[in-house]
């Protein structure tokens, strides 16, 4: 890994899975990065990350804090998306709208405020990559409000793109990550009605589904040379 000295990183979602991963990292690799979540990542904060504990889902409260903790940073060279919520899997019929408000507020809202927090204060961003997800376009059954959301941040990113032409971004889908996510879905009881899950309990436990800080060696390699395909674009790592 080239060293990343002096670099500014942003990652949201922190307290664990590939947001901890991704920041840890970093942090190894000598960039200096900021981290928010709501819950504190402990051994993170003691190797040097510059928390803060964000409820992204209240903009109202989170959105100030946000802007106050990065008030001093002229510039980032990336900010990573990372935050997002799943909801229960089930069809959307029995889905209450609350709960996909709730989802789309964490995942779609929480992404557009903060990128408008980061951009009006004229902050120089080199890159932004949102993570998203197969979900987006496959439109199985079961993950309603998720694949609604990141369908909807896929769109929100290329939006941007056109909006700031002085930074690269991109969408991107980091493939099977076993994480607390995964954790629940893998322990669902069989349902005919929706497929994927068996597909990741057969994936969990193997290489086709690392841990957090594996995937995130992977990505932090792969960053830089997403900016070698168009700003804008939602891109599969299982397809790159």
């Amino acid at each position: 890994m080239n060293s990343l000295n002096e670099k500014q990183i942003l990652i949201t979602g922190v307290s664990s899975g590939l947001g901890h991963g991704l920041a840890k990292q970093f942090l190894e690799a000598g960039a200096q990065v900021y981290g928010c979540s709501r819950r504190e990542p402990n051994d993170l904060v003691q190797a040097g990350l510059k928390f803060i504990s964000l409820d992204l889902a209240n903009e109202s409260s989170a959105r100030p804090k946000l802007e106050r903790w990065i008030a001093g940073v002229p510039q980032f060279d990336l900010v990573v998306l990372n935050a997002a919520k799943l909801g229960q899997i089930r069809d959307m019929a029995d889905t209450p709208l609350d709960d996909l408000r709730e989802t789309m507020e964490v995942n779609v809202w929480a992404n557009k405020w903060l990128l408008d927090s980061l951009f009006d204060a004229g902050r120089r961003i080199q890159q932004v990559v949102g993570i998203s997800s197969g979900a987006s376009v496959s439109g199985s059954r079961g993950w309603n409000g998720y694949s609604l959301s990141k369908a909807a941040l896929n769109m929100l990113i290329k939006l941007y793109a056109g909006e700031q032409p002085k930074t690269h971004f991109t969408s991107l889908a980091p493939g099977l990550v076993d994480t607390a996510m995964q954790d629940y879905l893998t322990n669902l009881p069989k349902d005919e009605r929706f497929q994927p899950l068996e597909i990741l309990k057969a994936a969990k436990g193997t290489e086709k589904m690392p841990d957090g800080a594996t995937c995130a060696r992977t990505l932090i390699e792969l960053f830089p040379k997403l900016r070698d395909h168009p700003s804008g674009e939602f891109a599969d790592i299982r397809k790159l």
